[in-house]
């Protein structure tokens, strides 16, 4: 069978597998080893289990869990609750303010935990009820929030960054800096959008008569700062293992791993979690999310591997690399396979099967590699708020069940045109994302 046919059945395959309901990683593994078997007999199932270790047995990788346990400790405790009540005493009673606010709240709550679903979750049980209740549309309460909870894949620490420097053999610091920028330009445009959104509603921030008497304001400035003040250690740690990276102090997994002893402690100090069930749960949190992506990890590298074997990699990057087109052209091209596929599949898969495959291609078009992981990763922020899978929309349905999915996802699609144009400035100005590491790291990749 020709690599060509070779490549469509694996792929169909594969959808048919996620459409009945298959876990991807399941998915991933089943086909791979299909694929593997068909290829090369029954004997490659003797290596199978010991590839699909070696996939994941990197220390690298360390770092990923790591991470994950740190935004545990951060979402399953109330630092979001302290987060929003202090950003909205001090942006709540702008023209939109709250929702404004909201955005806030989700790009620090991003750099917090590097999660989105972890962001959009832990803002969204706060934001929501209480921007209806002031009367804000449901489609911009939910919208909102649901994109703000992308930013958490981008503004660092970020997980997929992570992902990304492995599965690509770059600088971790210098992706975490490339997306620092680009993650506050995302924000500043979410932000711009939500004003107009807000005034073209036609209301917003309905008055709250309780709150307008002078003892209650002053209780609530008072309740606001001290939960400004909880929040604020969080904050540093953030700071901290940024500055080690950047410095040079630490490796990856050594500042994932303090950062996230320090806010498991600073978890169960601040807030007097002191019972077993609150750690607990934010073990078990931790555990299932980073089981999750391993998995997906060791069984999308196999997926890789067995796709290489079939000479389907290296004849779809030929074809590609032969495209005797501009190079924005074959820009152009390759979003929009990952828009694409980041409809379909969570970030994590997409970055482990194609940026391997995609960052020679994209090097040898005279592209930056780190300015590229921005673009893949905004991409892929796209698909967490776009249909068939979105999956910050079925969060965001969880948290407000009585709020229509369509009102959800065209609250959300504006916030996609945000992204799009995010691109469209990186493509035109890349600087926004090379100035930064370039500057505190040095010109190089």
């Amino acid at each position: 069978m020709d690599p060509v046919t070779s490549g469509i059945l694996v792929v169909v395959v594969l959808l048919v597998l996620m459409a009945i309901g298959t876990p991807i990683a399941f998915a991933l593994g089943a086909v791979s080893l299909g694929a593997l078997v068909l290829d090369r007999g029954m004997g490659e199932l003797i290596y199978f289990g010991e590839t699909f270790y070696g996939n994941v047995a990197t220390f690298g990788f360390v770092a990923i869990p790591m991470f994950i346990l740190m935004g545990a400790a951060v979402a399953s405790s109330p630092t979001g609750r302290d987060l929003y009540r202090s950003l909205d005493l001090w942006m709540g009673k702008l023209p939109g303010g709250l929702a404004i606010s909201n955005i806030a709240a989700c790009s620090i709550f991003a750099a917090l935990s590097g999660s989105s679903p972890a962001t959009s979750a832990a803002i969204g049980k706060l934001g929501i009820p209480e921007m209806r209740k002031r009367g804000y549309p449901d489609g911009v309460a939910a919208g909102c929030i649901a994109a703000g909870g992308t930013l958490g894949i981008l503004i660092p620490p970020s997980v997929t960054m992570i992902v990304y420097g492995i599965s690509t053999e770059t600088s971790i610091g210098r992706l975490f800096i490339a997306g620092a920028i680009p993650g506050l330009m995302l924000a500043a445009l979410f932000m711009i959008w939500t004003l107009i959104a807000c005034k073209l509603a036609g209301g917003y921030n309905s008055p709250n008569p309780v709150a307008q008497a002078a003892a209650q304001i002053k209780e609530n400035v008072e309740g606001n700062i001290k939960a400004l003040v909880r929040v604020l250690p969080f904050l540093l740690v953030v700071m901290g293992i940024l500055f080690a990276l950047y410095g040079g102090v630490a490796t990856p997994s050594e500042a994932a791993g303090v950062g996230a002893f320090l806010c498991l402690v600073l978890a169960i100090v601040v807030y007097r979690m002191w019972q077993v069930k609150p750690v607990g749960n934010i073990m078990r949190d931790a555990l299932r999310e980073s089981v999750m992506i391993m998995l997906i990890i060791a069984t999308a590298e196999i997926f890789a591997f067995a796709l290489s074997s079939l000479f389907i990699t290296q004849t779809v990057a030929g074809a590609i690399a032969d495209l005797e087109v501009n190079r924005w052209v074959l820009m152009g091209v390759i979003n929009v396979f990952l828009l694409v596929a980041g409809f379909f599949l969570p970030p994590v898969a997409v970055i482990v099967m194609a940026a391997p495959i995609l960052l020679p291609i994209i090097v040898a078009a005279n592209f930056d590699p780190y300015w590229f992981a921005v673009i893949l990763t905004i991409n892929l922020e796209i698909g967490l708020i776009t249909p068939p899978v979105g999956l910050n929309l079925f969060i965001i349905k969880g948290i407000a069940p009585d709020i229509a999915l369509r009102d959800i996802l065209l609250g959300s699609l504006p916030y996609a045109l945000c992204m799009i144009l995010g691109i469209v400035l990186l493509c035109f100005f890349p600087q926004i994302a090379l100035w930064l590491p370039n500057l505190i790291m040095g010109a190089g990749s």
